[in-house]
């Protein structure tokens, strides 16, 4: 057999020649092109996890509540009274550069079926969001598409995209992120698993055609980009919300009524990769016929079947004897429906084109036997890490010049821009709007309600991969206990750069296990989630970021805790570790134009204690919100509303600069009635924690002062209407 040109056909498969011998050995002979693409497929970085699966490792995945963690398509936990919350966070981050606005929203396709392929319906949706410079056309080009592909799948579809986070920096000019998580809700007795359980069984193929899009997008996503962009772009899928929308109902009638044994959507490699996990998880094998697949496009390949990502499709293995009764549920709803094939006990991959077999390969082979690669690596902090001086940084701006640079900035200024192009009231779940920190959801029928909240900081990461990740983690455990609830689950989305990079597998190994060690401390069980590798165009790499998502649960409307300034005269504290830094600050990095400084070992102990005050006091607080990226003013901006601004007294301790703008982990903001301040107090020093009352809520100004001088005063209007148009007023450029 043999290629004629086998460096060529191993490069465009993204594989190497000591893996391709491999493949040689695992078959007994050379494979064919079709075998070839499915190995190239399957072994790629972003379905084979090979350079990331030991590493990973490391992460707690076990808890009281956790029902499935890894190794499913979303991760489940346990909320109580017969109820679970499915959740899992993907990237899109190659398809939404070459093709913004279908590669973001094939990212919010893709998640959702992760979560209603598990039983589940789809009920929030959050975004953590990545561009390069707003000053830069391309920029803002792929920030309209990313944001306009996100409403406009998300909204026609029905599921509230209820908040997220949206940054801006240089090193994701050519490589934007685009990090998209789902939460569903469904009973404990209702999950349904991607395990194919009985031989004989058969295998449905169902929803949309297939079609040329998407070919070697599992393969594209585990390269690099170069300026052969424009190549790239079959390689990106094309959605559907409102096909999407009928597969969500056909499966979860399906599901329901008991018809379905096991069930995988076509996700990253398609047809390839949902029918060999799912035959792998049972321990079973599957054969498939590759020309009955429903098919859009003419004289279409099996190599070409097998590894398309055309969106909306669902790989479904009947409950034996009720094969009819599927197939009327799919019609019931105007979807395809077709018999391709059935569960065996050969333990391998079979591929028909009719009588031919095209394709025969060891289901392990392409799945836990895959390569493992323990890549070398550098521990980067000691190059990047240089201790500075706070009393460098100061008085060189006014503060009143500082202020307005920050409200004007659009990674500080507020994201209505963003979120008013989502629909997140669609469902009638959502409590706390998008824009006041973490989501909060209820699940109607109970008294319960989840809080969601996903965070990253590439800045910390890059400085210290370890500890600037466990500062990312207790960021998001203060995200939750700060609306009252108790963390019950995580989910991860690891962006990096080129693995093959010592320095960059250095970042990634310290970064999981600081996210490890963090989690384990706060018994916060990891789920699942998602590693997109090669973040890099023309050798260029992004700055290391790994995103958390975190979820909560509120037990009674009573308990939940939101961030918006209620009352004048409510007073203003902070709470837990007050000792701001400027090291990794976004101050510095703005006025400076430095990321540099040491990152401060994070203390965990005083975050877990400030969540735990926090939850055990609800009835004291009217008002919280952690502190994080640009500190204490920054915190602030979340409290504001219409009616009610602040009154700041600046303590004399600290400079003006490092108070408002220093940062550090473990610190909250608080707002309180002025005739629970004793009982406020008592309690914090029953919990050995330090405080300072810094000010109070009053009506229609902002005003800031030190030693009993003004230093900055702002009506409110003309506050809230910079911070507003921060994003707008780039787009009109």
């Amino acid at each position: 057999m043999g290629f004629e040109n086998l460096d060529k056909i191993l490069e465009e498969h993204n594989l190497t020649k000591s893996e391709y011998e491999r493949i040689v050995e695992i078959l007994g002979r050379e494979p064919n092109i079709t075998e070839l693409g499915v190995f190239s497929v399957m072994w790629s970085e972003h379905c084979s996890y090979k350079s990331s699966r030991i590493h990973l490792k490391k992460l707690p995945t076990k808890g009281k509540r956790v029902v499935q963690g890894p190794g499913e398509n979303a991760g489940v936990v346990d909320i109580g009274d017969g109820y679970v919350a499915v959740f899992k966070i993907e990237s899109h981050n190659h398809p939404s550069f070459i093709e913004p606005y279908q590669g973001a929203a094939t990212g919010v396709g893709g998640i959702l079926r992760d979560i209603f392929t598990m039983g589940a319906r789809p009920v929030a949706v959050m975004d953590s969001l990545r561009f390069g410079s707003l000053e830069k056309p391309l920029n803002r080009q792929i920030f309209k598409g990313v944001v306009a592909g996100i409403s406009g799948y998300g909204n026609s579809v029905g599921v509230p995209t209820v908040g997220g986070e949206t940054c801006f920096d240089d090193s994701f000019t050519y490589n934007p992120l685009v990090n998209v998580f789902c939460l569903g809700i469904t009973k404990k007795d209702k999950v349904f698993y991607a395990r194919a359980k009985h031989v004989g069984a058969k295998v449905f193929y169902a929803g949309a055609k297939t079609g040329r899009d998407g070919i070697h997008g599992a393969t594209m996503a585990s390269a690099e980009f170069d300026d052969s962009l424009e190549e790239k772009r079959p390689n990106v899928q094309v959605g559907d919300p409102f096909k999407e929308k009928l597969l969500i109902e056909a499966c979860l009638e399906a599901m329901d009524k008991g018809v379905v044994s096991s069930i995988q959507d076509m996700g990253a490699a398609g047809l390839t990769s949902s029918s060999v996990e799912m035959a792998d998880r049972g321990g079973k094998g599957i054969e498939i016929d590759v020309s009955k697949v429903p098919q859009r496009e003419e004289g279409m390949t099996p190599y070409e079947i097998l590894l398309s990502e055309s969106q909306e499709r669902m790989l479904i293995v009947a409950e034996p004897g009720r094969e009819n009764e599927l197939k009327k549920i799919f019609n019931k709803w105007d979807l395809d429906i077709v018999e391709i094939g059935q569960i065996t006990d050969s333990g391998k991959f079979v591929v028909r084109e009719k009588e031919k077999i095209v394709a025969e390969i060891p289901v392990s082979s392409l799945t836990s036997s895959a390569p493992k690669y323990d890549r070398p690596y550098l521990n980067i902090v000691k190059s990047r890490e240089k201790e500075i001086d706070n009393n460098d940084y100061i008085g060189k701006f006014s503060i009143e010049k500082i202020i307005n640079g920050f409200l004007d900035d659009p990674n500080i200024g507020k994201k209505n821009w963003v979120f008013e192009q989502y629909d997140h009231m669609v469902q009638t779940n959502t409590v706390v709007y998008p824009g006041r920190g973490a989501a909060v959801i209820r699940i109607k029928g109970t008294d319960k309600f989840l809080t969601m909240t996903v965070d990253g900081n590439p800045d910390y990461v890059y400085l210290n991969p370890y500890e600037g990740t466990k500062r990312i983690v207790a960021e998001s455990y203060l995200n939750i206990s700060v609306t009252g609830a108790e963390p019950v689950g995580a989910t991860n989305c690891l962006n990096f750069g080129n693995p093959e990079k010592p320095e960059i597998m250095g970042e990634f190994k310290y970064a999981v296990e600081g996210m490890g060690d963090a989690s384990k401390f706060f018994e916060i069980p990891i789920t699942g989630g998602n590693v997109s590798f090669y973040n890099e165009t023309n050798g260029a790499a992004i700055k290391p970021t790994p995103v958390y998502g975190l979820v909560g649960i509120v037990e009674g409307e009573d308990n939940i805790i939101t961030s918006n300034f209620k009352d004048e005269g409510d007073l203003i504290y902070l709470v837990g570790n007050l000792k701001p830094d400027f090291s990794g600050s976004f101050y510095l990095k703005k006025y400076y134009k430095r990321v540099e400084g040491v990152l401060k070992k994070t203390p965990l102990e005083i975050v877990k204690k400030v969540g735990t005050f926090l939850r055990e006091n609800v009835k004291l607080i009217k008002a919280a919100n952690d502190v994080s990226q640009g500190g204490v003013f920054v915190s602030l901006l979340d409290f504001i509303t219409d009616r009610f601004g602040y009154f700041l007294q600046i303590p004399e301790v600290f400079s003006p600069e490092l108070f408002l703008f220093g940062e550090t982990a473990g610190m909250v903001i608080v707002s309180i009635s002025s005739e629970n301040q004793y009982n406020f107090e008592k309690k914090l020093r029953e919990f050995s924690l330090d405080f300072r009352k810094i000010g109070a809520v009053v009506s229609e100004s902002i005003k800031i002062e030190m030693l009993n001088k003004i230093i900055y005063v702002s009506s409110l209007k003309s506050f809230i209407k910079r911070y507003e148009n921060a994003i707008p007023k780039r787009m009109e450029v």
